[in-house]
């Protein structure tokens, strides 16, 4: 498939190079020929000079045949339009944009536009790896905004109903019980060796945990 990735800076180029392992045909784009000094001695993709945002160097890319284009480079700006041209011009069929800035994703969302919010996806995997016992992180949206986690059941919760909608921010999707998931629904009771599915908001994992350590909070007789 051919997949076209504007930017080759350090999350372009791996991205290019993955691609190519892959098997895929990879078009990598870049204002500033030096760049491609990233990619390995040994690549055999396109490279094209230029910008994502001209139909020309877009089309040198082979953006009438693509399957995909991610554009990562280090301008939120030049990401959606980049990404705005591929699907409205070319009708790419996957297409995503890597921002920095999280308050505008909901805005590309809108637009069709899917985003990578650099900030709030980082600041995920490191919480992830800080508290590996804690956040078992199974899906993160493309905003970094709202993230699935697993976790283990408290012993106090064990023989009591459990809430689905835990507060404002988090909420029980399901459980998981000698290896079989059951899907919440109000009258479920907590058993000891439960594994919850929770959705959150990101911005609460703290007081997840907080949550989790109280279980009069969020627990019903």
């Amino acid at each position: 498939m051919r997949i076209i990735v504007v930017g080759c800076g350090r999350v372009g180029s791996e991205l290019g190079i993955n691609l190519r392992r892959s098997g895929h045909d990879v078009a990598v784009i870049d204002k500033n020929k030096r760049a491609f000094r990233r990619l390995p001695p040994d690549w055999d993709g396109t490279q094209v000079v230029g910008f994502g945002f001209d139909r020309d160097h877009l089309e040198e890319a082979g953006a009438k045949e693509a399957y995909a284009l991610a554009a990562v480079t280090s301008g939120d700006n030049s990401n959606v339009l980049t990404a705005r041209i591929a699907r409205e011009t070319y009708q790419i069929p996957n297409v995503v944009a890597r921002i920095y800035d999280p308050r505008r994703a909901v805005i590309y969302e809108r637009l069709g536009i899917p985003t990578v919010a650099t900030v709030p996806w980082t600041t995920d995997q490191v919480m992830r790896r800080l508290f590996p016992e804690r956040f078992a992180t199974e899906w993160t949206d493309s905003t970094g905004s709202l993230t699935l986690v697993e976790r283990g059941l408290p012993v106090a919760w064990a023989g009591r109903s459990l809430a689905a909608e835990i507060d404002d921010k988090v909420r029980l999707v399901a459980v998981t019980r000698d290896g079989k998931p059951i899907v919440a629904s109000p009258g479920l009771v907590g058993q000891e060796g439960d594994v919850l599915l929770l959705l959150a908001a990101v911005d609460s994992l703290g007081r997840l945990d907080t949550l989790l350590g109280g279980a009069t909070a969020v627990v019903g007789a």
